[in-house]
């Protein structure tokens, strides 16, 4: 199956025009992307290099999530992911710790929304934030759960996107 290019509605692989929104498509074969996405991210190199770099490396990685899953999504669903960087240095202390939740909620509903447009198998989505990272904070483990699971749905994703765009 492809993906009309104007509105991101599924059409069938012999279509001229999306039956949505009328938009003519001219190729059959998926778009592939100008660059390459990182795969190879990782919970312990996480925290290792974050420990390390004082929490540099920690607040990157975290921009280039918040970077790929608008690369690889905006098309379909037409939405921007905040950059982290801004939510971390700007709106965290403008609205006292409270944006964060919010942004990691977006963020994460947004992954799973792809994973399942991509029909990718792995379950993850805004409850997986609200429960393993907020939740399960209390059994000390949660967020590094939340964190492991975050990786691997972006480099599930990024690994798609590398092969069909």
């Amino acid at each position: 199956m492809k993906y009309c290019t104007k509105c991101g509605t599924q059409v069938q692989d012999d279509a001229n025009v999306c039956l949505n929104c009328g938009c003519r498509i001219e190729d059959n074969t998926p778009a592939r992307p100008a660059f390459q996405l990182k795969t190879n991210r990782g919970l312990l190199k996480y925290i290792l290099l974050s420990i390390i770099t004082f929490g540099i490396y920690g607040i990157v990685v975290m921009s280039t999530i918040s970077t790929d899953i608008n690369d690889i999504a905006s098309k379909y669903d037409g939405k921007r992911t905040m950059h982290f960087c801004l939510v971390f240095f700007v709106l965290s202390w403008l609205t006292f710790g409270i944006y964060p939740l919010i942004w990691y909620h977006c963020i994460s509903e947004r992954i799973g929304d792809e994973l399942k447009r991509r029909n990718i198998n792995y379950n993850f989505s805004a409850s997986t934030y609200w429960l393993w990272n907020i939740l399960g904070s209390l059994i000390v483990v949660g967020p590094f759960i939340y964190l492991y699971r975050l990786f691997k749905s972006m480099n599930l994703l990024a690994e798609d996107y590398n092969v069909n765009g």
